[in-house]
């Protein structure tokens, strides 16, 4: 059975109503107050030091020249200034930190579809404060784009911790979204619009297909990371009885035994497809993934992939 049937009777309560214009709701405010206020202090925390490992910026640029000292590498000597002062001086180069870092946030319907009371959403709004914040320490921009079934919304990479926490709020409050799932829509978006490297987070639960070529062509000039949103729901059939289920992308029903152990099992191996077809697509586009656990720790995934992505 498709992963994305969900039960009817719990859609109302288990998705926060997401008004399309106006201002914030109080409760909207607060929560993003509390990500914000989590978020940063994990960023800085956890994340502080090995992201500038990891992402150590685009390049060199030439700082100054001073006077050589023992052991200063003689390919660095700068001869028309070492010809003018009559004694040898070399160039000094810094790190350049112009660095983009945008999330590509998926907002298609089958993201509501989790054990999160905010589901997947939810979590791809804390994910994108968190590396936001992270990329703001080191004075990165960053940039949001959102899509479902085409793009919905592109914000350009800007400097600035409130310009995540606006982010953030665009992940939580948007219009309702294009019905269906096109990654490749989104990649092909980036791929015009990003005219620098940059670092791009794809946060998406991958139930999409035909997007490896778009996605390859997008990691061949970026940085592409895809965290894969994954919640045990993906994993395996809990047993509801017999319940009516709805598209989580579009209206059509059906009945359904979940305590069928034959039905559960199928479930299962389509799941387990799934995943490794995921893996495999990730794989063949040259990209990375880091799978998140909505039932788990979301930073730890993060560190780790750091961590392993810095040794490496």
């Amino acid at each position: 059975m498709p992963r994305w049937w969900r039960r009817a009777q719990s859609a109302e309560s288990d998705v926060p109503t997401l008004e399309g214009g106006g201002l914030l709701t109080a409760e909207e405010r607060e929560r993003i107050r509390r990500i914000g206020i989590r978020t940063r202090r994990l960023a800085s925390a956890v994340l502080g030091g090995d992201y500038r490992s990891v992402f150590g910026g685009t390049g060199i640029e030439f700082a100054e020249a001073r006077e050589y000292v023992p052991g200063d590498d003689v390919r660095f000597i700068d001869w028309n200034v070492t010809a003018r002062m009559g004694t040898p001086w070399v160039k000094e180069f810094v790190e350049e930190r112009e660095l983009s870092v945008v999330c590509a946030v998926d907002i298609s319907e089958s993201q509501l579809v989790a054990g999160r009371t905010d589901g997947r959403i939810g979590a791809a709004a804390e994910l994108t404060a968190l590396l936001g914040f992270a990329a703001a320490e080191h004075r990165d921009r960053v940039g949001l784009l959102t899509f479902a079934g085409d793009v919905e919304r592109y914000v350009p990479p800007k400097r600035g911790m409130n310009h995540v926490l606006r982010l953030v709020r665009d992940v939580i409050r948007h219009p309702a979204p294009s019905p269906g799932t096109n990654i490749a829509a989104a990649c092909d978006y980036l791929s015009r619009a990003l005219q620098r490297r940059s670092v791009v987070f794809v946060l998406s639960d991958f139930f999409d297909s035909d997007y490896v070529d778009s996605l390859r062509t997008l990691a061949r000039r970026h940085d592409v990371i895809a965290l894969a949103l994954v919640d045990p729901m993906d994993l395996e059939l809990p047993d509801f009885g017999i319940v009516r289920f709805a598209s989580a992308e579009g209206a059509a029903t059906q009945v359904v035994d979940t305590g069928s152990l034959a039905l559960r099992r199928d479930y299962a191996a389509a799941a387990t497809d799934h995943a490794a077809e995921r893996q495999h697509t990730l794989a063949m586009a040259g990209v990375d993934e880091v799978e998140i656990r909505l039932d788990e720790d979301l930073v730890a995934p993060i560190a780790r992939y750091f961590r392993m992505r810095e040794m490496r």
